[in-house]
């Protein structure tokens, strides 16, 4: 990463919580969720994150395991190079 990107980059860095860790881990979808790209899993967190009751945290969580399960998907939008073969 240059200089200039680390000056300019604004997004907080979210780390990942022990919930999401363990849903990952129980999922068997630790590697899907490591093979996406940094600025991926840390968008998937944040915006798992930011949702203010449990159901709605359960519910954007459960989108990322199917996307990570099914491959090819990054909210909601198609995304080839993680498409699973």
């Amino acid at each position: 990463m240059s200089d200039e990107l680390k000056v300019n980059l604004t997004r907080p860095i979210y780390p990942i919580p022990d919930f999401v860790e363990e849903a990952l881990n129980n999922h068997g979808l630790t590697d899907a969720y490591c093979a996406r790209p940094a600025y991926q899993q840390n968008d998937y967190i944040g915006w798992i994150n930011r949702a203010k009751r449990p159901e709605t945290k359960l519910k954007r969580l459960n989108q990322m395991l199917d996307e990570l399960r099914t491959g090819g998907i990054y909210m909601r939008m198609n995304h080839p190079p993680s498409r699973r073969t």
